[in-house]
């Protein structure tokens, strides 16, 4: 699964929009849904459903990730513009 993840990670990136990303999960539902099918599987069978599931989670971990670098970067962003205000006022007062 750690693969799956991996290949999710790097279809998506933080400067894509929402609406793209979700694309990008809606063609792996797609594929992953294609696969199941080919297993003639029951659309109930345990396997089929844990293969859902962890799909669901894997999406939601990527989500995840992405919203923690985007909140560092802004915090990164504020930080710097922070000390750029601090230093602009302290060499005002020298």
């Amino acid at each position: 699964m750690a693969d799956f993840t991996d290949l999710i990670a790097r279809a998506v990136s933080p400067s894509m929009s929402r609406e793209e990303r979700e694309q990008v999960y809606t063609v792996v539902r797609q594929a992953v849904q294609r696969l199941q099918d080919r297993e003639s599987l029951a659309g109930d069978d345990p396997r089929i459903l844990l293969q859902r599931h962890l799909i669901e989670e894997t999406i939601r971990d990527v989500e995840f990730d992405i919203v923690r670098f985007l909140t560092l970067r802004r915090i990164e962003q504020a930080r710097a513009a922070q000390n750029a205000e601090y230093e602009a006022q302290f060499t005002k007062k020298r």
